[in-house]
């Protein structure tokens, strides 16, 4: 079948009643979350998991995917407005959009952070029709030996090029990989590391480990948080939003450069969003005739990362759906969720699922097109939102988190289990160890255990294989050398921080 029979299959199924409603369901709840300050997608699509038992798997996954890109479009109101990033991608929108708001250029600069998302996700979404097929294609060429590989690269990647520590995010890949050990071994059929307790039988809730990590640790650590002040939407005008022609032009290249950026990086596995974002912000900052003008309400200061946040989002679908390898936290827990409704992405996926990928796809152009309606013309409605006090926001989010989790296995075990995931992701947080390397090396681990067993199997127990076979060769050469240089990066940190010790010891 050719492109455009494709793309007419997925749009009967993007099409149908269940799929649209869904669909303007997932994006609604994702705007809603991405405007709230703090909250997250995360916590979002693990509040909503357990609603989709109930749903066709692709309506399911549409849904989903629906609040995944759509808190990107909604994260960006509140680092505007309040200067307060919604999520970390939103993080680098604060440093333009903010003092733009304090020019009283609020409205155009939410106008043009919706604008570059639409332009940078369609673009993206384009390349993924395109380029997944054949990405599925070479993958299908991959034995066991390769897959164990790219599945390490994309946990070595993730936890290297993270925020922060890098030995930090080692060492959550690694604890990551211990839980993913919990349960019943799918060889043997021993039950492990279960401690006698029945309800670890089939391993540790994927949704407790989510929304403790995420949901409950971003409630623990708001508490005592001030409620924010009130904005004055009769400022924000439809009229105040048009940019002029101007303006206009500081705009088209900044967002065709960071689609550019947020597509490649988007599609590397192990990669996410939050790479993009910053990489395109300082390209934009190099290429500025005028760099002082960054940080101080620059036009491209927004345009570019927008754009970059909303084509990786969409760009990470191509290594989750066609090798199975999630780009970031999120693209890992939709694929946990995936395999929830028996859906097992890889290469053969686009053959035994056609409907299912191009009706997902299909359903990117109509969510993006449904966020322009909810993002200019309800731009009052979202800003009002901001007002929601946080002693009455949090609570609601603990009980209805406490109620999904409980409704997936009806087992008080997985209420307290998202309550100690919540205290762990508080304490993470509160002494810089990030939560997505855990989650990542959670869903990937037993994978990587299958793929690494059944490699062995075909050699007959030679680890030659992992180096003989030159895809699976080139790939642990990668790993080998992105792990030395990060070792490199730790070792250089640590003795500037021995030779700054000294000079204060010696100064003083």
């Amino acid at each position: 079948m050719d492109l455009f029979s494709n793309m007419a299959l997925g749009f009967e199924r993007a099409f149908s009643f269940d799929a649209l409603m869904f669909c303007f369901f997932g994006v609604t709840i994702g705007t809603f979350v991405g405007v709230l300050p703090g909250v997250g997608a995360m916590a979002a699509v693990a509040l909503c998991l357990p609603i989709t038992f109930y749903l066709d798997p692709t309506v399911a996954l549409i849904m989903l995917a629906g609040i995944f890109y759509g808190a990107q479009y909604g994260s960006s109101t509140a680092a505007i407005l309040l200067n307060v990033p919604g999520t970390v991608t939103a993080a680098v929108t604060c440093l333009d959009g903010y003092p733009m708001t304090q020019q009283g250029r609020a409205g155009l600069a939410l106008f043009v952070t919706t604008i570059t998302s639409f332009v940078g996700g369609s673009i993206a979404i384009v390349l993924m029709m395109l380029f997944t097929p054949a990405m599925a294609a070479f993958a299908l060429r991959f034995s066991s030996a390769e897959y164990f590989m790219i599945m390490l690269l994309g946990l070595i990647v993730a936890s290297t090029i993270s925020p922060g520590s890098h030995l930090k995010s080692l060492a959550m890949v690694a604890v990551g990989l211990g839980l993913g050990l919990v349960g019943t071994d799918m060889n043997t059929g021993i039950m492990r590391f279960t401690f006698d307790r029945l309800e670890l039988a089939d391993g540790v809730s994927l949704v407790a480990i989510a929304m403790g990590l995420f949901g409950v640790a971003e409630i623990l650590s708001s508490i005592g948080r001030e409620s924010s002040k009130p904005i004055d939407v009769k400022t924000i005008t439809f009229r105040s939003m048009i940019p002029s022609k101007p303006e206009m032009k500081q705009i088209v290249w900044p967002t065709l450069r960071g689609t550019s950026i947020g597509a490649f990086v988007g599609a590397l596995p192990g990669s996410g969003a939050t790479v993009a974002t910053f990489m395109a912000y300082a390209v934009e900052k190099r290429l500025a005739k005028d760099p002082s003008r960054f940080g101080k309400g620059a036009i491209e200061g927004i345009a570019a990362p927008e754009a970059a946040n909303n084509a990786a989002v969409q760009a990470a679908f191509m290594p989750t759906l066609s090798l199975g390898i999630p780009g970031d936290a999120l693209m890992a827990f939709l694929l946990g969720a995936m395999m929830i409704h028996g859906i097992v992405p890889g290469p053969r996926f686009l053959i035994e699922q056609p409907v299912m990928f191009w009706g997902l796809v299909a359903s990117f152009w109509i969510g993006n097109i449904m966020l322009l309606v909810l993002n200019i013309p309800l731009i009052g409605l979202w800003v009002r939102m901001l007002a929601i006090p946080y002693n009455i926001l949090y609570p609601a989010m603990l009980f209805f988190i406490c109620i999904g989790v409980y409704s997936i296995n009806y087992q008080v075990f997985d209420i307290y289990a998202v309550i100690i995931f919540g205290v762990l992701g508080y304490l993470m947080n509160k002494f810089g160890y990030p939560p997505a390397p855990l989650l990542l090396g959670f869903i990937l681990g037993p994978m990587m255990e299958e793929h690494f067993k059944r490699a062995l199997l075909m050699s007959r127990g030679d680890f030659n294989i992992f180096w003989e076979r030159p895809i699976s060769a080139v790939l642990l050469g990668v790993t080998i050398l992105l792990l030395a240089l990060s070792a490199r990066s730790i070792y250089i940190s640590a003795r500037r921080k021995r030779q700054e010790k000294g000079e204060v010891q010696s100064a003083g």
